[in-house]
């Protein structure tokens, strides 16, 4: 995670006795990473967080495969998929494989279950609405087109100030999602060359405890299994914690763009990684000032990845036809590029007002039954003249 965070009250050394006024003991839970080996927090309870009435299976499905889809480019209008539910239950799983999985979801629903997603790291970003991200680390506010950060096994709910129009793409990892390596110096510090700096990162701040004795429900996801647990307390109740594991936020705006003579590669604009894949994201920039330079990528063939962007405003330079919330893949293997016409307009533009986010993944990624029904069966033949 970002850096060292201390909230609350917390005791002088780990794992020794801390006492509440009345004399009896808070309960530390030792959150880690890599074992015993990676970043960790540790959290101060009032009560056992492992205290617990009820397991019961819970069945829920995000999209089955896509067992014959075609390896080609795609285009999909992802509000096709859009069904009710809450921040976890509208879910609507793209792509996937072993390493990563990106779901779209209109939340129309609010709900009072916890949710902890067990097995994998998630990345949400918020397309449309605002809010608050609650969990045991405490509250953090929520803008429209922020990135949330959520270690797995955090605890949390996601709550917005209306329901109207409530837009997530979200990347499940079953990795760390980290801020790339290129971006720290020795002891961890984002550089003067990173595109954006500690100051953009939003960090929650822990709230008065919730004691509170009763029937908590807490939705956990393990891969693609849930299960409901009812909890005995209620699971934000901690007094202090201290650590590098921790929910956060980044807005796209906070974004710092890099510009070069010519095209720079979609990999300048990094923004997080994980094992076998990156995100990057696409913001407003200048244009490239070669005095011949064509700002329209080059026409290129992923050998080595699969690229999916996610649409969020603007007017993308290289595609026709694209409105916010669509989505497009461009296999490895496949030649992608500018479509016609689009090269020629580009030349002595000056700048873009694009907005969009993009993931690399390093293996293939497989298809569901929600892109054979939301795609655009015409795309491949859109590069025709």
């Amino acid at each position: 995670m970002p850096f060292y965070l201390q909230q609350g009250q917390i005791p002088p050394k780990r794992h020794i006795a801390f006492e509440k006024p009345d004399g009896t003991l808070y309960r530390e839970e030792l959150f880690s990473t890599h074992g015993f080996s990676n970043i960790y927090s540790n959290k101060y309870h009032h009560n056992m967080p492992t205290k617990t009435l009820e397991n019961v299976a819970l069945n829920m499905s995000h999209g089955q495969p896509w067992q014959d889809g075609l390896i080609q480019n795609y285009k999909l209008d992802s509000t096709l998929c859009d069904r009710s539910g809450n921040f976890y239950s509208a879910r609507n799983k793209l792509f996937y494989n072993a390493d990563i999985a990106m779901y779209t979801a209109s939340v129309n629903e609010d709900c009072d279950h916890f949710y902890r997603n067990a097995y994998a790291d998630e990345v949400i970003f918020v397309h449309q609405g605002k809010g608050r991200l609650l969990s045991e680390y405490g509250e953090l506010t929520v803008k429209q087109w922020d990135y949330l950060v959520i270690p797995r096994g955090t605890t949390y709910q996601l709550k917005f100030d209306s329901y109207d129009d409530v837009r997530l793409f979200v990347i499940e990892a079953c990795s760390m999602v980290e801020i790339p390596k290129h971006f720290r110096n020795d002891y961890g510090q984002l550089l003067e060359s990173a595109p954006y700096c500690e100051r953009d990162i939003r960090t929650p701040t822990l709230t008065q405890a919730t004691v509170c004795e009763g029937s908590f429900s807490l939705i956990s996801k393990f891969a693609d299994r849930y299960q409901q647990t009812q909890l005995q307390w209620h699971p934000f109740d901690l007094v202090g914690w201290d650590g590098y594991v921790y929910p956060w936020a980044i807005n796209i705006q906070d974004y710092a763009p890099k510009v070069g003579q010519i095209h720079l590669p979609p990999s300048e604009h990094q923004l997080l990684s994980g094992h076998n894949f990156v995100i990057c994201n696409f913001v407003p920039r200048l244009y490239d000032f070669h005095p011949k330079s064509i700002p329209a990528p080059y026409f290129h063939n992923n050998i080595d990845s699969d690229e999916v962007l996610y649409y969020v405003d603007g007017d993308f330079m290289s595609r026709k036809g694209i409105k916010a919330g669509y989505l497009t893949l461009h296999p490895k293997g496949v030649p992608h590029g500018p479509q016609p016409g689009k090269t020629e307009a580009s030349i002595g533009q000056t700048q873009t007002a694009e907005y969009a986010v993009m993931v690399d993944t390093f293996a293939p990624l497989s298809l569901t039954e929600h892109v054979r029904h939301a795609m655009s069966p015409d795309y491949i033949r859109s590069w025709l003249e």
